[in-house]
Order: C-alpha cells, then structure tokens, then sequence
C-alpha cells in the first residue's frame, strides 16, 4: 500500500456520522485544545486493520519507503491519516533494529507539532520515545516537559509507560513533582495524563505511589489526585481527598 491507497482504505470506512462526533469528542470547536481539527470518522479498529493490510504487502517494507508514507499521512489536515501514521510507525519501531530505531525516534521528536491531540501522543509516546530511551539517557524528557507545547508535555510523561512497566518509577516521579508542584501545570489533559501514570506505579508498587502522595496529595491538582488514587482502597482514597479539602479550608 501506498499513501494514496491508505487514504483511500480510509474513506472507505468512513462515517459522517462518526466524524460529527469525534470533533465533537476531541474539542475542535474555537478556543479547544484541538481547535480547528478534521475527522474522516473512522474508528480505531478500522485504521489498525489498514495497518496491518500495509504490512502485510511486502512492497511497503522498506524503512525509507514507511517513512515517506508516514511523513505524508502526518501533514495531513484529517486526524485519522495522522493516526493511522504514527501506528505504522510504531509497528516500524518494533519491527526496527537499534540504528532504525534512532532514526525513527528523532523522526517522532521532529514532527511533534503534528502529534497534536491527546490519542495521538497515547498511542506512539510510550513506544517511540519510551522504549527507545529504556537504556539511554532520559534527561530528554525532561526537556519535554519544559516545553511550552502541551503535546511534547505530554509526550514526556506517556513515554515513561514503558518504564513503569519494568518497574522504573524514579522519572515519572520526578516529572509529575516537576510539572504539578514545581510548574503549577494548568492543562487538565497534563492533569489525566500524570494521575494516570501514578495511577499505573501504584497499580505495581503501592508504596511508591503512597510515598509520593503522602508529600504531594495535598498541593496536587484534583483532577491529577482522582486519577491517581482511583485504584486505591476507599480508606487511602479517602485520605487523600481530605488532604486536599483541608488545605483548602
């Protein structure tokens, strides 16, 4: 498959209906954070089926030639072509050797001002950014977060998915003490996100979770707070909602 042939597949799959919805359900309308968005209304499933229809042609193999696919697919003004790029480029990552994979990692960090909506950063941070820098230097992240884009914040905290599933906790502890405590980070998609990995450390290791809740519960974002401890027992949950209350007092 070809670009063309993977706009096409698309269109084919596509729902009116469906896309009035999805703008909709990504904030498009003027002032939101996908303001200005265009949606075909395919839904996921149907994009991963194309992806694994692209691989599956032997044609399309090549590094250089996903890559020019890609690259053409995330211009594009329709949000599902994006996304249906950047999951050919995850199934490239996995399918890459270490020195493909240096060259699809910058490619990731050099396009991210069209890694521009949350579902985006989910599905190709946590294996482009994440796995890549498993044994490397993370100060990257970190440079992430500092950033004035809300996608590459958010890119910095979904990329360490991948550590906290090997049970590394130090770098999303340290970045959700940066970007909440430290930043006063204001976006409530950077809120979700961050509870969200806290939600997964504690899901592994419950003391890590409470360590870094019983110094910050009290200064963190609710919305980051609910996140968090939703899988906790109702006593901890409790706990922690009071913290907040009372500091508000």
């Amino acid at each position: 498959m070809d670009t063309d042939q993977i706009r096409i597949a698309l269109r084919q799959v596509a729902s009116k209906d469906k896309a009035i919805i999805l703008a909709r359900f990504f904030k498009t309308g003027k002032g939101e954070y996908g303001e200005g968005d265009k949606f075909l209304g395919v839904i996921v499933p149907e994009q991963r089926k194309i992806v694994r229809r692209y691989f599956s042609d032997k044609m399309s193999s090549t590094v250089k030639h996903t890559l020019s696919v890609v690259r053409e697919l995330l211009r594009s003004n329709y949000h599902e072509e994006r996304l249906t790029a950047l999951l050919i480029l995850v199934e490239l990552f996995k399918k890459s050797g270490e020195k493909e994979r240096q060259l699809l990692f910058d490619f990731y960090l050099e396009s991210l001002n069209y890694v521009n909506n949350w579902d985006l950063v989910d599905v190709s941070a946590p294996t482009i950014v994440g796995m890549y820098l498993l044994d490397k230097d993370p100060s990257v992240l970190f440079n992430l977060a500092s950033s004035g884009h809300l996608w590459s914040r958010r890119v910095a905290v979904l990329a360490t998915f991948a550590f906290i599933k090997t049970g590394r906790y130090d770098e999303i502890l340290s970045l959700a003490e940066t970007i909440l405590i430290d930043k006063k980070e204001s976006h409530d998609l950077m809120h979700k996100a961050i509870g969200w990995m806290l939600r997964e450390v504690g899901k592994r290791d419950r003391g890590a979770l409470d360590s870094f809740l019983d110094r910050f519960a009290a200064s963190m974002p609710r919305t980051a707070l609910r996140y968090a401890i939703e899988k906790l027992p109702d006593a901890a949950r409790s706990r922690y909602l009071k913290a907040t209350r009372s500091l508000c007092r």
